[in-house]
């Protein structure tokens, strides 16, 4: 099973991944070829995930959902 990684063309951006001439834009940061992507890729999703979980925690509840009668 040959993956991108195996072929010539990515090999240089396991060394160094911000001299690529390939990778441009966004995808210089994000993407699934070398370790610094693939990290700032896993940041990313913990980090949006962390703040989804704290805006439900820290918002006001100043209505409740159902009133009791």
């Amino acid at each position: 099973m040959a993956g991108p990684e195996t072929d010539a063309q990515y090999q240089s951006t396991k060394l160094m991944p911000s001299d690529a001439p390939f990778f441009t834009g966004i995808k210089k940061y994000f993407n699934s070829y070398t370790l610094t992507g693939r990290m700032n890729c896993v940041l990313a999703t913990y980090g949006g995930t962390a703040l989804i979980v704290l805006y439900f925690k820290l918002r006001s509840k100043k209505t409740p959902a159902v009133k009791a009668t």
